[in-house]
């Protein structure tokens, strides 16, 4: 047999992330998972407001509950606050009713 009869089949290889790419998409993970670690600790502490503070604010104890008890441990909770105080602002200055 003859080496030009010799078929070889490369495979293309695919490109690998360099060490940096996946240092820093480590690094931003390790970011958002501390940050949402904060946020939850800072919505634990909404819960001991009373309800005239929780109003101030815009937001009611059951609010507050639903929302920890929605998200879990590692998840954000202050984006579903903003939210439903938001909602809760519009709601009032529309004349609907407010909790």
């Amino acid at each position: 047999m003859r080496t030009t009869e010799r078929m070889i089949e490369l495979d293309i290889a695919e490109p690998r992330e360099a060490l940096v790419t996946r240092f820093f998409a480590a690094t931003a993970h390790v970011k958002s998972v501390w940050r949402a670690i904060r946020n939850r600790r800072a919505a634990n502490r909404l819960a001991d407001l009373d309800d005239f503070q929780l109003r101030d604010i815009g937001l009611c104890r059951f609010d507050v509950e639903q929302i920890l008890k929605a998200s879990g441990i590692a998840d954000d909770p202050s984006q579903l606050l903003s939210r439903s105080a938001r909602n809760r602002s519009r709601r009032a200055l529309h004349g609907l009713t407010v909790d």
